[in-house]
């Protein structure tokens, strides 16, 4: 079972979370009250994830993250946030948290997230020789609509960009989840045309709808595109959904606080914030991801 830290100066928040994770007897939880605690526990512990709070007395979310990240570079962080911590919460996501819960959505979506944040953090295993000098890679699949290829296709990309050395583990971790994001809203929004607004209203009811549509004409026909290219300069992923697609421009500003607690508008901000380049085509149904190889000419320019 993978361990988790919570770090939270609130005894009630701290409770609250670890309550929710407990429901399911999937994990072994240890809790800290303070920065202080949470670095004395990662070190003792080595947890495989760390959920923090943003705003704690004498170290923040923020510089925990910094402190994690050089103890670890390999173990993911993911914040939770109250309403006011906008701003912070984007600044974490630059500076490499992995992904973010608002406080207000923890019951329906803690679990959920450290899950999918998991999925895409295990370290890359031993490379062959052959892979090692891999210079150019290029691949395409056509995904029937079932949830379980969404996190086997992140992971195969990950593993492609991890043997031609292309990012430092935390990057990769990073870039994992905007796939997956991508892919979920493919799923999810594209192919099977489940709103977002339904997932806000009643958590339970997205998922019957979608698992209804998934095996429904014309729902179950559709195939989500990915195509990868990744060569010595810079990674580029197009993924494709086969539904009708939607206005670019009512996609909504994720940064905007009305908007950051949305379940919607966090996929959004951190395909945003974890790749240098993104675009949608005209229709709406594919969204071309980016990303610079370090040192490359892009960091240059």
């Amino acid at each position: 079972m993978p361990t988790v830290l919570i770090v939270d100066d609130s005894a009630m928040d701290r409770r609250l979370a670890g309550g929710l994770l407990e429901r399911n007897d999937n994990w072994i939880i240890n809790y800290a009250s303070n920065a202080e605690e949470a670095i004395a526990s990662f070190s003792e512990e080595k947890p495989d994830i760390v959920l923090t709070d943003l705003q704690m007395p004498d170290m923040n979310g923020l510089e925990l993250l910094d402190a994690i990240r050089e103890l670890s570079e390999l173990t993911p962080v993911v914040l939770m946030t109250a309403r006011g911590n906008e701003e912070t919460a984007v600044s974490a996501l630059e500076q490499g948290a992995a992904s973010y819960v608002p406080k207000s959505r923890l019951a329906m979506d803690l679990e959920e997230t450290l899950e999918k944040v998991l999925a895409v953090s295990g370290e890359v295993k031993s490379q062959s020789l052959l892979m090692e000098h891999l210079t150019h890679h290029n691949v395409e699949f056509s995904l029937i609509n079932d949830p379980k290829l969404i996190p086997a296709a992140v992971h195969y990309l990950q593993k492609v960009a991890s043997y031609m050395d292309f990012y430092e583990q935390a990057q990769r971790l990073r870039i994992g989840v905007a796939l997956e994001e991508a892919l979920l809203n493919a799923y999810f929004h594209g192919n099977l045309e489940v709103s977002s607004k339904l997932r806000e209203q009643d958590h339970a009811e997205f998922y019957e709808l979608a698992e209804k549509r998934r095996v429904e004409d014309p729902y179950c026909s559709r195939r989500i595109i990915v195509k990868a290219t990744i060569n010595s300069e810079k990674a580029e992923y197009i993924i494709e959904d086969q539904g009708p697609g939607f206005d670019v421009q009512e996609i909504p500003d994720a940064t905007d606080e009305s908007n950051l607690e949305r379940p919607c508008g966090r996929g959004i901000l951190l395909i945003r914030t974890f790749m240098d380049e993104v675009n949608y085509n005209d229709k709406g149904n594919q969204i071309t991801m980016i990303k610079y190889k370090v040192n490359s000419h892009k960091d240059d320019e």
